[in-house]
């Protein structure tokens, strides 16, 4: 009974990081692979390198994006696209404030 006393604090810590920690990110992971695959032509997207672009069209192995960057076009991967930067940016004038 006491040996089980002793493990108590490193069960507590490891139920307090997954459900703080670990479980978040998980369901974070989710929603960006959601949204990535949900990307269609037309769409306006930011990358994570803070470029604002217009899809065109998908490259050849579809894990690519040929986006309009406005002098041009450029192709990028999938992964190069901000999730969250993408959804504030298509948000209505009224909702940023």
């Amino acid at each position: 009974m006491q040996g089980l006393g002793s493990f108590l604090p490193l069960i507590l810590i490891f139920f307090v990081m997954y459900f703080f920690m670990i479980r978040p990110q998980i369901k974070r992971q989710k929603q960006e692979k959601q949204f990535l695959s949900g990307i269609k032509k037309g769409d306006r997207i930011v990358t994570k390198s803070g470029l604002h672009a217009k899809v065109l069209d998908f490259g050849d192995n579809e894990e690519s994006l040929i986006l309009d960057i406005g002098a041009g076009k450029a192709k990028f991967e999938r992964s190069a696209i901000s999730m969250e930067m993408s959804v504030k940016a298509n948000k209505p004038a009224e909702e940023k404030k």
